[in-house]
């Protein structure tokens, strides 16, 4: 039986696909936009950890990363490690407890921003296109509460 385009759409596998052609689209802009640059090293996954970053005046325990960014600790470790190996930050023990480890954008780290912001505000745009600001607020709010029914309690 097939299905009309219509009902691919709310039925939950198309919900989920339809998001997953979304960020595959999207991802694919960014890593061009990234290779236009020369910017290497870098994933479209890594983009919320520098903005996260982009936004501190000091070092920040990765467990803040962790917290803001709502991902798997495995999962912001490995990226924070990747950003690291390219030297776009660092990583140390904070000196008030040992056990608590900082992260901090380098020199190489801090000089994204302006691309990164360019790049932003270009994937905004071809994002939204001409879609009414009404209507790009309640995209934003019904995506949120779909995020919010999938939540699992411990990431």
């Amino acid at each position: 039986m097939t299905q009309t385009k219509e009902q691919q759409t709310t039925s939950t596998a198309g919900i989920v696909g339809l998001i997953a052609r979304i960020r595959e689209r999207a991802n694919l802009i960014i890593e061009d936009e990234l290779r236009e640059r020369g910017i290497t090293g870098i994933k479209p996954a890594h983009g919320s950890v520098l903005a996260f970053l982009f936004g501190q005046k000091d070092p920040v325990p990765i467990k803040d990363l962790v917290e803001r960014l709502g991902r798997a600790k495995s999962t912001v470790t490995g990226m924070v490690n990747t950003l690291q190996r390219h030297g776009y930050l660092t990583k140390f023990a904070s000196p008030d407890d040992g056990r608590v480890v900082l992260v901090w954008l380098t020199e190489a780290g801090r000089a994204l921003r302006p691309p990164f912001e360019d790049i932003s505000a270009r994937l905004q745009r071809r994002v939204y296109g001409d879609m009414p600001e009404e209507d790009r607020e309640q995209l934003v709010r019904l995506l949120g509460v779909l995020e919010a029914t999938l939540k699992i309690d411990n990431p």
